[in-house]
């Protein structure tokens, strides 16, 4: 049996796992990310790989998930909220320092391929895998392979502008790719907690919103009324064009146990169909289906 590991490779933390054929993972590790540190993080990950095959006994092929993208025009990373990689050519280095099979894919586009293979939408035909957290990801999967597109950046809803805008929601926030109210702005963690801060003058982190609206708080309720309606209409946007059967969230903010209920309602308003089938799931692997999605760029028998 080919052994397999994937590469989870984010902002704060690289995870490293080996998955079997099965999609049982034999082995896992994890360190911090060396923020703003490009060579440091090279290392990083090299050491990960290395350890996990001396702790396996054989050499492997490895699945990196990276935050933005690598460009088909230039082989130069794109595209990261994790800023330090962008401009390198991170493929290029890693085979050097690691002189082994690689292949690298956005990790939006891991998460919707793990969820696609082995969980909350296996066996659907076209998945959107979403990623709400510290940004605001996306990626496609249809019967069971990535979608990537020619520009490498299929799924990336996150960087379009909030549809159907409300009078007070223009021209919105300022984003890092240099855009002003993209969908990440409102519906990344950063974003939710800023809207809820203009609001009402309270600092507080989308886990501390939650808590607030479950306790009867009026304006924390209305923070996350506001967000659920502009997920809404961000995802029907992407149905609009994608007719997926399934979308999965992923990332921090899919711990929000009323966006599966309250998002599909609100959405049939924007959806241009009489109904919609599409069906919102939250992930069955969790954090673990970055580094899972990584390891299945392998699938058996590649």
């Amino acid at each position: 049996m080919t052994t397999r590991i994937g590469i989870d490779l984010g902002g704060t933390k690289i995870e490293a796992a080996v998955l079997g054929d099965d999609g049982a993972v034999r082995a896992r590790r994890r360190v911090a990310t060396p923020r703003d540190d490009y060579a440091a993080t090279l290392r990083s990950i090299a050491a990960l790989v290395e350890d996990l095959e001396a702790e396996m006994g054989s050499a492997a092929v490895v699945g990196v998930g990276m935050p933005g993208t690598i460009s088909p025009a230039t082989g130069l990373v794109k595209n990261a909220n994790s800023v330090w990689l962008n401009g390198h050519p991170l493929a290029e280095d890693l085979r050097r320092l690691l002189p082994r099979p690689l292949r690298f894919a956005n990790d939006a586009n891991c998460f919707a391929l793990s969820e696609a293979v082995d969980g909350a939408a296996a066996g659907a035909g076209a998945v959107f895998g979403v990623i709400v957290g510290t940004g605001t990801g996306g990626g496609v999967v249809v019967h069971g392979r990535i979608w990537t597109g020619p520009n490498a950046i299929a799924g990336e809803f996150g960087h379009n502008p909030l549809p159907w805008p409300n009078l007070d929601e223009g021209p919105g926030p300022q984003c890092y790719c240099g855009q002003t109210g993209c969908i990440e702005t409102y519906l990344s963690g950063p974003g939710l907690s800023r809207d809820h801060e203009r609001t009402t003058g309270q600092s507080l982190d989308a886990a501390g919103i939650a808590v607030r609206a479950a306790s009867g708080d009026v304006a924390a309720e209305a923070t996350l009324r506001r967000y659920e309606d502009r997920m809404a209409r961000a995802l029907a946007s992407v149905v609009n064009v994608l007719d997926p059967d399934v979308v999965v969230l992923g990332g921090g903010l899919s711990n929000l146990s009323r966006l599966y209920v309250t998002v599909p309602r609100l959405w049939t308003r924007y959806v241009f169909s009489d109904r919609v089938d599409t069906r919102l799931v939250s992930p069955r692997h969790g954090d673990s289906s970055g580094v899972r999605g990584a390891a299945w760029l392998w699938p058996p028998g590649s």
